[in-house]
């Protein structure tokens, strides 16, 4: 039986008295359209428990193989920590128009996933079991997935992910104002006797065992821990950074460094060789541990009408001298800061290097909803360095570097190159999916977008940046985005 598995691309845990399975299904790109087979359905999954439930739902993912808190004083993290992952972006992101319809959380990735489903299986694999996320902007599509992927799935006897969605009420009439806006609302929700929060943003990238960072936190008896990032980036500091000291003491935050921030890349293991003289700036991730008492006396006393973690709530703790400390973080982590960005997050998914997200690893999976679909049907099809996704069904075509995605049809004689991000279904007119004779070049095709016969999107005057959303695509950084349900007619050239 061990042997099958590890030949399996698509693995599923379950929990018997012999032994105990960990996988993850592996699909591609887009979610797709799925009358093309109408006579599939999901499985059931049981509703989400109401705001406040004493009872979670019956569950079926189990994570037995991550320990216990290391640090007998504590209770361990499926008991005490709440994590909170913020799932939406706003009507100015970075990655429109992939976020005309969904919420940044909700933008697939590698085909099969989504990008909340890297944040929860962090919290999966790290034992920490008790989730909430808090959605609203564009919600719909994510607030679908997560109750269909994981309010039946078994974290713990007692874990859950429960969908707690913006809200008006006669005290509050307004929408949520921001991440400390929302949690304040919604601290009569939590009803657990929580030792910490987990503050997680919901659109990013990466592999973390926040255990260590609770531990870490417990350890240093910090009031706040800031995790940053230990690596310099060349994009933009969306989080802003942190100065800090030799003790990883947080001396400093600024939101909006500028050009002239000069970073320090110094890994964990090097610590040791601070200069204690010098100060080290380094960017945040977002990602924060506060203490619950410290939680409700900064949100209800210090700073009631904060609407912002990042720029004022975090920066008000420093200056009232509180503890703040940071945990540094020397992995793979992708913010999805530009399309650029989320492009490259997915061709890392196809090379084989030790830098990219690995979502092969059987001992740190990434779990999302699972689909049954046919095998893919390749007929005459010349395929290099790709990732196919299930139910797709590929003729005479010829596709190279590219993440082709779930239920997706290609034509005769295409060839598509260097993109990602096809869908399929049904449609008059021209189908759902890529036409007969189509050549497609460093491009993300996004949902239910139907692309003619003999069409070219290869960006042949090599733009940089253009806004053509009225022809049904735009170009952000050399590359070509086709908007989720575009027609692109035969014989056009993008």
């Amino acid at each position: 039986m061990e042997g099958e598995e590890v030949e399996e691309i698509s693995q599923y845990k379950q929990n018997s008295s012999s032994e105990e399975k960990r996988s993850v299904q592996i699909l591609v790109i887009m979610p797709l359209f799925s009358s093309l087979y109408p006579q599939l359905r999901l499985p059931h999954f049981k509703a989400a428990p109401e705001f406040g439930s004493k009872s979670p739902p019956s569950l079926f993912i189990k994570n037995s193989q991550q320990p216990e808190c290391s640090n007998s004083l504590f209770p361990p993290a499926n008991q005490s920590v709440a994590a909170i992952v913020f799932g939406d972006g706003s009507s100015h992101s970075r990655l429109y128009p992939l976020t005309k319809r969904r919420s940044e959380a909700a933008i697939p990735i590698a085909g099969n996933y989504r990008l909340i489903d890297s944040v929860v299986s962090n919290c999966i694999n790290s034992d920490i079991t008790k989730i909430y996320a808090l959605t609203q902007f564009n919600s719909t599509s994510l607030n679908s997935h997560l109750a269909r992927a994981y309010s039946g799935a078994r974290l713990s006897k007692e874990g859950f992910v429960e969908v707690i969605a913006a809200y008006q009420s006669p005290e509050d009439n307004g929408w949520f104002q921001g991440t400390a806006d929302a949690i304040r609302r919604c601290l009569w929700c939590w009803k657990y006797p929580f030792v910490e929060f987990l503050v997680l943003p919901g659109h990013h990238l990466y592999k973390m065992d926040y255990q260590r960072l609770v531990d870490a936190h417990r350890q240093s008896k910090a009031d706040i821990t800031v995790s940053v990032f230990s690596r310099t980036k060349d994009e933009d500091f969306g989080f802003g950074i942190f100065k800090l000291n030799a003790e990883n003491q947080v001396l400093e935050f600024r939101e909006n460094p500028g050009t002239n921030a000069v970073l320090k890349s110094i890994s964990v293991e090097n610590l040791a060789n601070f200069d204690e003289n010098v100060n080290y700036n380094f960017p945040s991730m977002g990602i924060y541990v506060i203490n619950r008492d410290i939680m409700i006396k900064l949100l209800t006393e210090h700073f009631p009408t904060a609407t912002d973690l990042k720029s004022q709530v975090i920066p008000g703790a420093i200056s009232l001298g509180m503890k703040v400390h940071a945990y540094q973080f020397d992995g793979y982590w992708e913010d999805m800061g530009s399309i650029a960005a989320y492009y490259r997050a997915n061709m890392e998914t196809i090379r084989r290097t030790n830098k990219a997200y690995n979502f092969y690893d059987r001992a740190s999976p990434m779990y999302t909803l699972p689909r049954h679909l046919p095998p893919s049907l390749v007929t005459d099809a010349v395929i290099t360095d790709s990732v196919i996704g299930d139910g797709c069904i590929l003729c005479k075509c010829r596709i190279r570097g590219t993440v082709v995605g779930m239920r997706t049809r290609i034509g005769d004689d295409a060839v598509i190159e260097e993109s990602n991000g096809v869908s399929e279904g049904e449609a008059t007119g021209i189908p759902v999916g890529i036409g007969e004779g189509s050549h497609i070049r460093k491009a993300i095709i996004d949902k239910n977008a139907r692309i003619g016969k003999n069409v070219m999107i290869v960006n042949k005057d090599s733009v940089q940046e253009g806004n053509m959303e009225a022809n049904g695509y735009i170009i952000s950084g050399g590359i070509v985005v086709v908007i989720r349900s575009a027609v692109i007619p035969d014989g056009s050239i993008l």
